[in-house]
This record gives structure tokens, C-alpha cells and sequence, in this order.
């Protein structure tokens, strides 16, 4: 599962000329579980907004001690199910992601990316939290604002590397769009494997 990408926001032009306002410059670009990563919501009038947000939700109550989820798969569980709704939904925007490769040791980090420097994101949920995240050295207490994505059957780029499954990716501003409005009962259709030719392995 990934958990690790790259958020070059600069690189994939997702300011201005796509979404009508100014990119957020102040997180790092290789992004890690737990750390800030700029996500992209609704607000309550309906327009964009970037908002930095911490990666990995809390694990379902039956889960005693689990680390956060950062890849989500089981949307039929009913606690996934909440976090499913329209207002919940938000879009990750990475310029490229990581699988291990388990076929050599130790395993090596193998990267992907849409090609064509078009804009991509994954999809994405998100929620308020109270208590304490962040790294063990310097753990943060109080509000979090935080964020997973979904994940599915590998595509054939994908699968050879990393044969259990990859990120829901959305490839351009109509798919993007699409995810933040579309009913519940969308969802499933939605969390697809990304055509082939829409994706390649970085050497």
C-alpha cells in the first residue's frame, strides 16, 4: 500500500490556471504517514480551498491500538461508509507515489506518476479529530484536521510491483470534480483502477 508520494504542487500547476487561487507553499513535498500534506475541500459556499491536513485516520473502535489508516479498501464497513459522503470527500494532489517492490531485497521503492504533467489526485476523505499526532519525538495535542485515500484493484503498470492494490487515482478536473459531488452510491465505480495508459513506472 502507498505510504509515501510526492505533493510538487508547483510542478503539477494546481493554483491559479485550475483551481482560481494560490498554491499552498509551506508543506514538504515528500509527504509520509502522519505528516502535513495539502488537500483540497469544499467549502460551505461551494468553492475550493487548500487546507493542510495530517495523513492517516484513526482505525475503526474494534481495531485496539492500530496505527493510522492511511490507505482505505473496505468501503462496505460501516465505519468506512460514513466517511463516504460528499462532504467528507476531498482530493490529495500528488505528482507521484511509491510501492514496494518485494521482488528484490530489501525492497526497493518503485515510483509512479500520470504522465503529461496533468493534474492527478487521489480520492480522498477526510475528518476533525481530537488528540495527539505527529511524530513520537515531538507529538502534537489538540484539533486535527486529517486525511486517507482509497485504494483498489492494482492496473497492469502497477500490479507487478505491487500486486495487492493501488491508490484511486483522478486524472484531470472533470474526474476530480466528479468525486467531490457524486452520490454515495457512486463510490464503488469511482474507486477503479486507472486505465494503463494513464499511468507510468518511473526508472
Amino acid at each position: 500500500m502507498c505510504n509515501h508520494y510526492r505533493a510538487d504542487v508547483k510542478k503539477l500547476g494546481l493554483e491559479l490556471e485550475v483551481y482560481g487561487y494560490e498554491e499552498i507553499s509551506e508543506l514538504p513535498r515528500d509527504i509520509y504517514p502522519d505528516r502535513l500534506g495539502p488537500v483540497i475541500t469544499r467549502r460551505e459556499d461551494g468553492a475550493l480551498q487548500w487546507r493542510a491536513m495530517r495523513w492517516g485516520f484513526p482505525p475503526p473502535p474494534n481495531v485496539a491500538g492500530g496505527k493510522p489508516v492511511t490507505n482505505v479498501r473496505n468501503l462496505t464497513s460501516p465505519y468506512w461508509r460514513t466517511w463516504l459522503k460528499p462532504e467528507a470527500r476531498c482530493l490529495v494532489p500528488f505528482s507521484s507515489f511509491a510501492e514496494y517492490d518485494t521482488r528484490e531485497v530489501p525492497a526497493k521503492e518503485r515510483w509512479f506518476e500520470v504522465p503529461g504533467d496533468r493534474p492527478a489526485a487521489f480520492a480522498g476523505i477526510w475528518r476533525k479529530w481530537e488528540g495527539e499526532r505527529g511524530p513520537k519525538k515531538a507529538p502534537v495535542a489538540g484539533q486535527h484536521l486529517l486525511f486517507s485515500f482509497l485504494t483498489c484493484e492494482p492496473n497492469s503498470v502497477v500490479a507487478p510491483v505491487h500486486p495487492k492494490a493501488m491508490p484511486v487515482v483522478l486524472v484531470g478536473t472533470e474526474a476530480q470534480m466528479a468525486w467531490l459531488e457524486a452520490p454515495t452510491a457512486a463510490v464503488p465505480a469511482i474507486a477503479a483502477p486507472l486505465p494503463d495508459d494513464e499511468l507510468v513506472l518511473v526508472e
